[in-house]
């Protein structure tokens, strides 16, 4: 089919999730008219949830998906928020394939749509310290990362700001503080346990989740009402997204034209002007081959999304993909480990409730190689988890039935605590994406091959993740403790990084300490595919923080000629 041509741009956004969504934003708000390509469908703010205010007895089985649609859900319907009301926000795996050794499984969670996984995050925020940004060139480990905290604080405190992050300053030097709103308040068992941690280890903080929800209005957002649908999308804009937030601040300006349905072959290169000059796209509806020109592209598509679109822009000069020159394109992929859990009852608060359905938990700072180096393994681990009153649906484990049994189970059950780590990978050459021209996707794409596993230094921490999670339950005088220590599978904790990393070298990164592209000035690169090493926080404020920071460089740049 015959490729169009189209109007340019100042710029082009590719993807619209939290990265994209930012860089829309930014760029907009500077002056430049921008194009946001989303591969996905279109998904309106409010119009577009149908499931928000749903009764679990509007659902079939009150919520639960049947064997037969999980037929195409095989890999979406493994992630905790997957169920009959949000299965809608999840690709089907059967229409998006990807292969991975089957000694190295890789579960790849997405959503195809405007808002990208903006719209099913877990909205938990932790801004990274020196200890995360050093760590590479301290233990020698890869690669240096080119940025340290003082160049990135300020951009933690911009985006903070404007997303609205609830929260407690606790004073930790490996966790730094942030612009928060008024922090979610711990029930009784949560403040009773926090105390008891810190009495024991005064090194051990347990804090109420730094997390992107409003718990005042804001920016003329509503309240968070303590719902805990969020999965759903939420009506009153209380959690930060690209729907609620950022796109809503791009359209404000007019410089703004979102294209759904835009499914991107590759960006284009000039080798004798040495930039990139546009996208093609291939019309998800139509068919329809396209190319949109711009004097500057931020690719923001995804970790494994912006590297597979790198890896397809081939030219002459980059036959190994746009970019890569130093060949590391698609290499260092990272992802935290998770399903490290332990949980116990606690007694002696019977006459104790709370109100409402907090769509949030607590958070313990990593407290491993901090001050002391640990024997078994290099970085450390955060956890995270939650107290709560069991409810009526323990009686699923309650062999009886019966009016006495009926009663009994509408009565509050105990008290219970949950700890489970979350803990860093470090960055390995093999752990690796790349093109496999021998399955195509529907539009006639190379998939992805996906080699990635979890090591020894990530083994050693997991056992240690398993001790720690217990003594502090222990501690605290928790009862029947039980720990799991489940397989730890890559992509699971939906935080994958690296494969396209920062670096001060181009013979060994792809981008500069601006996200800019080593080998293609005018290309930046600003999602979780851009880190060089991956701490143990969840990364998403991160993003945000680089994305504003990064456009921000670029339009001063462009605004000089340099691009």
């Amino acid at each position: 089919m015959k490729t169009r041509q189209i109007t340019s741009f100042d710029a082009i956004v590719i993807g619209s999730g939290i990265s994209g969504g930012w860089a829309a934003k930014e760029l907009t708000e500077k002056g430049l008219k921008t194009l946001i390509l989303e591969r996905g469908r279109s998904l309106e703010h409010i119009k577009d949830y149908p499931t928000t205010n749903s009764a679990p007895w509007e659902f079939n089985y009150r919520g639960e998906v049947s064997p037969e649609i999980k037929k195409d859900y095989l890999i979406q319907s493994t992630n905790y928020s997957f169920n009959d009301a949000t299965k809608h926000f999840f690709v089907k795996d059967t229409e998006n394939p990807y292969v991975n050794p089957e000694n190295k499984e890789f579960r790849w969670i997405r959503g195809y749509h405007t808002g990208g996984r903006s719209l099913m995050w877990a909205r938990q925020c932790y801004r990274w310290s020196d200890l995360d940004f050093e760590a590479n060139a301290k233990e020698g480990i890869e690669i240096d990362w080119p940025i340290r905290y003082k160049d990135i604080a300020p951009w933690y405190d911009y985006v903070e700001k404007f997303a609205g992050i609830s929260g407690q300053a606790e004073g930790l030097p490996q966790l730094p503080d942030g612009q928060f709103l008024p922090p979610m308040e711990m029930n009784c068992v949560e403040k009773y346990v926090k105390e008891k941690i810190q009495e024991t280890w005064p090194d051990r903080t347990m804090t109420i989740g730094r997390v992107a929800h409003l718990t005042v209005p804001h920016n003329g957002r509503g309240k968070c009402m303590y719902r805990n649908l969020c999965y759903r999308g939420c009506p009153f804009g209380a959690y930060f997204s690209s729907q609620s937030a950022t796109l809503p601040a791009a359209t404000a300006t007019g410089n703004m034209t979102l294209r759904p349905n835009s499914i991107v072959h590759s960006i284009l290169y000039d080798e004798q002007k040495d930039k990139a000059t546009g996208v093609r796209v291939i019309d998800g509806e139509t068919l329809e081959t396209l190319e949109f020109s711009a004097r500057i592209i931020f690719l923001c598509a995804s970790t494994l999304g912006s590297t597979q679109i790198l890896l397809n822009s081939t030219s002459n000069r980059f036959p190994q993909g746009l970019a890569n020159s130093s060949g590391v394109l698609g290499h260092y992929l990272m992802d935290h480990h998770t399903d490290v859990d332990s949980k116990a009852r606690f007694d002696g608060f019977e006459n104790e409730y709370y109100n409402g359905h907090r769509p949030n938990g607590i958070y313990v700072p990593r407290f491993r190689n901090v001050k002391t180096k640990h024997p078994d393994f290099l970085r450390g681990y955060g956890m995270q988890g939650s107290g709560s009153r069991e409810g009526w649906s323990r009686g699923n484990d309650i062999d009886d039935l019966g009016a006495d049994f009926k009663k009994a189970i509408t009565e509050p059950g105990p008290w219970t605590m949950s700890f489970g780590g979350f803990g860093e990978c470090l960055p390995y050459y093999d752990n690796k994406v790349e093109l496999n021209p021998d399955l195509k996707d529907k539009w006639g794409l190379p998939t992805l091959r996906i080699s990635c596993e979890f090591k020894e230094n990530e083994l050693a921490m997991r056992k240690d993740m398993a001790i720690t999670s217990a003594e502090l339950l222990e501690a605290a005088g928790g009862k029947d403790i039980e720990t799991t220590n489940e397989k730890a599978i890559p992509g699971f904790a939906i935080h994958e990084m690296g494969t396209a990393r920062m670096g001060n070298d181009p013979k060994t990164s792809v981008l500069n300490k601006w996200n800019q592209c080593h080998d293609v000035p005018n290309l930046f690169v600003t999602d979780g595919s851009c880190m060089t090493s991956s701490a143990c926080q969840n990364p998403s404020i991160t993003y945000m923080a680089l994305t504003a920071r990064a456009c921000d460089y670029a339009v001063k740049e462009l605004n000089r000629r340099n691009l």
